[in-house]
């Protein structure tokens, strides 16, 4: 089931509850080396939000959407709406709490965090 939050936030967009990510979903929205990228920075940025254009990527702007759609539904990211921008942050302590230790051991093998 997926999580609409419009009630409580307008520009929050939806995405799966805690107890619902899925292992396959967050480890195949990982796998792609420009959204293991993003996560990356994401978790670099310390808690911070950071809005879709922050990320240098060397994709097209269609493209660029499309890894944050995956990355939102598979319950990596958060995203809202800021005006015109939307913002991201990384969904740290709901990965934690369903797959301790993952994302440590997920970031300290990637490249692209080190």
């Amino acid at each position: 089931m997926t999580v609409d939050h419009d009630r409580d936030c307008p520009g929050l967009l939806p995405e799966p509850a805690t107890a619902e990510l899925q292992l396959v979903c967050v480890l195949h929205a990982l796998a792609d080396p420009i959204r293991l990228r993003i996560v990356a920075e994401l978790a670099g940025a310390g808690g911070s939000e950071l809005n879709c254009l922050a990320f240098e990527l060397p994709v097209t702007k269609s493209t660029m959407t499309h890894h944050f759609r995956v990355l939102r539904e598979a319950g990596l990211i958060r995203q809202h709406r800021r005006g015109t921008s939307k913002m991201n942050s990384l969904r740290e302590s709901d990965l934690a709490a369903r797959f301790p230790g993952l994302l440590d051991a997920v970031l300290a093998a990637a490249p692209a965090a080190r």
